[in-house]
């Protein structure tokens, strides 16, 4: 299903059925293929912490979001995905009232792991965060 879908098309798929988490945080897909996701979030106050910067929490969980659906999108039918591992450098704040973007790109894609590294920019440029994460691939009743 999935496969037949142009870019948009499988964006607004997945904003329609992402995670219950990823909706609260108000998540929100542009552009979603299997080599690059791409997705946007806005930094309200109950997504800060002190001083009015977007909490480092909601940061990973953005990041987490898009390496799974990325993972899901390259995984074979009948499979789930888990993340086993993940790792965050933060660079610089991201004010709230600004919407950060998220492009996810993955740097292996192997058969029982993928390696997936998460780009959050602000809408300057300049980079919020380098999150890279590592997807397990299992079958659904394993």
């Amino acid at each position: 299903m999935w496969n037949n879908l142009t870019e948009n098309e499988l964006a607004a798929a997945l904003n329609e059925n992402n995670a219950p988490f990823a909706k609260t945080l108000g998540i929100r897909m542009i552009a979603a293929r299997k080599d690059r996701i791409e997705a946007q979030l806005d930094v309200t106050m109950d997504k800060t912490t002190i001083p009015s910067t977007l909490h480092g929490g909601a940061i990973m969980a953005f990041a987490d979001n898009l390496g799974g659906v990325g993972a899901f999108l390259n995984m074979p039918e009948g499979c789930m995905t888990s993340t086993v591992e993940s790792k965050t450098n933060f660079l610089r704040p991201a004010p709230v009232g600004e919407a950060v973007t998220g492009i996810a790109t993955p740097i292996k894609l192997g058969r029982t792991l993928q390696v997936w590294e998460t780009r959050i920019t602000r809408a300057d440029g300049k980079l919020v965060a380098i999150v890279t994460q590592t997807q397990i691939i299992k079958p659904e009743n394993g």
